[in-house]
């Protein structure tokens, strides 16, 4: 199985770490858009390092498609076609007040934007002239002057985070692969995931072998009792951030713990973090995460992901593992088919 890492996306961190990440055995690595850009972190990585480079992911609501076409297309050049465009839609919440944009039908709009990013492409790639009329998109101009010409990698791929059943479908439907939230169950992954892949997969008349399914896993890695504990606490703690949220409250729902979705909501709105976290138990984090050794979190990776996904994106959430335990994760997670 191939993993990912996280890079640090502090611009004055990127090539150090992207260094240590390559030197530890990780196939490539994933950017977060959250304190710093998406993007900029995987072009300091692409010169220092001979890594995959992916988004994951870029929020593409407030975003042109044409921005987006152009980011990923040069970063295929630059980095010599290493690059993976992951698009996520977010919350209402965080489109409306954070980024001051515009919040309609996320999976619909998802949906166009990746048809529009595409068509961009094979506009630059001379297939086809530019001719995209959507309902929330319309790019049909391309001059001559503003054609980067066909990319000697080929276009990046296109990618789409998703977690509900109506997104996940939707990515079936339209992206080249799929990045499994990390905020997961076994049992969420194989009764609701796979069967919305299934469903999408049918709609487009596509194959599995159409879409490329990744996974992703918050993991608690620790060889002593000390590590594991400050491990476990740490993704308890992204657990109740995560369940929080009402969209995420499937995931809950599937393990017979939806009640405690909205009780998470109000203490989330009044800023009762601690209290949050209190309400994890390590059941929930063994349930939701992957908790133990470098060698047992390969395994549970594999059981969960093994059928349906080659590789898989890890988060190591609110503590620092050692690179030993990291880089021994890593050869464990290669090792596992």
């Amino acid at each position: 199985m191939r993993v990912q890492l996280q890079i640090d996306g502090a611009p004055q961190r990127a090539a150090e770490h992207a260094r240590e990440l390559a030197g530890i055995g990780a196939d490539g690595v994933f950017s977060f858009e959250g304190p710093h850009d998406v993007f900029q972190p995987l072009v300091i990585a692409a010169g220092v390092a001979e890594l995959g480079l992916m988004t994951n992911v870029a929020i593409a609501g407030p975003r042109s498609p044409l921005h987006l076409a152009h980011a990923a297309y040069d970063l295929q050049v630059y980095s010599g076609g290493r690059f993976r465009l992951g698009l996520g839609s977010q919350i209402r919440v965080h489109i409306e007040k954070r980024y001051g944009a515009q919040w309609s039908k996320p999976a619909e709009r998802m949906a166009e934007t990746v048809g529009a990013i595409k068509a961009i492409f094979d506009c630059w790639e001379g297939k086809a002239p530019l001719n995209f009329r959507g309902r929330y998109f319309t790019h049909t101009l391309m001059p001559p002057n503003f054609v980067p010409g066909p990319n000697p990698y080929g276009p990046p791929a296109v990618l789409m985070g998703a977690l509900g059943p109506i997104m996940t479908r939707t990515a079936a439907e339209v992206a080249d692969g799929l990045l499994v939230m990390p905020f997961h169950s076994a049992r969420h992954f194989a009764e609701r995931t796979m069967a919305a892949v299934d469903e999408g997969l049918r709609r487009s008349g596509r194959t599995p072998a159409d879409l490329q399914i990744i996974g992703q896993a918050m993991v608690a890695v620790g060889r002593t009792d000390a590590d594991l504990r400050a491990a476990i606490d740490g993704v308890a703690t992204l657990i109740a951030f995560y369940g929080s949220t009402p969209a995420y409250r499937p995931v809950l729902d599937t393990e017979g713990w939806a009640e405690l979705q909205p009780v998470l909501n109000a203490m989330s709105k009044t800023g009762d973090y601690a209290g949050m976290r209190a309400l994890i138990s390590d059941d929930m984090v063994r349930t939701i995460g992957i908790v133990g050794t470098p060698q047992e979190c390969a395994a549970e990776i594999g059981r969960r992901f093994g059928a349906h996904a080659g590789e898989v994106c890890c988060y190591f959430p609110g503590y620092r593992p050692s690179a030993g335990d990291i880089a021994d994760l890593v050869a464990a997670l290669h090792r596992t088919p």
